[in-house]
């Protein structure tokens, strides 16, 4: 009868250790921020956003300057015209910069707008083969591992190689 309880008791912590064993769910790690920045994708769109900001930057700076020369111009005038006209050109430099302001920030709105149209697909194409190449190697979550992701110790496995070789680059 002792021994029968041995064996219950082993066949039991076996079960259990068992269940405990299969019940771990597979975990792996990639740095995403790694993954989207070696993008060939990405690579294209930063070209893009960086053509796209000196164009829209070289616009206001040339408008700026302008807004500049006339300032000075006005500034050196002042003493030969009168107080009126003075005001005058006071008000259309004002106004001027308040133009050169309001298209900075379009620009800027631009450029945001441009980088989520770019960026939106490229992150998804990453999500989708980190999806799928998690479900091929049977793993249940994958973490995040770029730096301050929340990630402190990445031992398990790296999808990072995997992931590039399913977007083919």
């Amino acid at each position: 009868m002792k021994h029968l309880k041995k064996i219950a008791v082993a066949l039991v912590l076996f079960v259990a250790t068992t269940a405990f064993v299969n019940a771990q769910a597979k975990v792996a790690h990639i740095n995403v921020q790694q993954l989207l920045q070696e993008m060939p994708a990405m690579k294209q769109a930063d070209a893009e956003l960086k053509k796209l900001n000196e164009t829209l930057g070289a616009d206001i700076q040339a408008s700026m300057t302008e807004a500049r020369n006339k300032a000075t111009q006005y500034q050196n005038e002042a003493p030969s015209k009168t107080a009126e006209e003075n005001a005058k050109r006071e008000q259309e430099i004002m106004t001027y910069q308040k133009t050169i302001q309001t298209a900075q920030q379009a620009a800027q709105q631009e450029l945001q707008k441009k980088q989520q149209e770019l960026l939106a697909p490229i992150q998804e194409s990453a999500m989708k083969a980190i999806e799928k190449v998690a479900a091929t190697q049977g793993f249940d979550y994958v973490m995040d591992a770029s730096p301050g992701a929340g990630v402190l110790v990445a031992k398990g496995k790296d999808l990072l190689a995997d992931v590039k070789k399913e977007l083919k680059f």
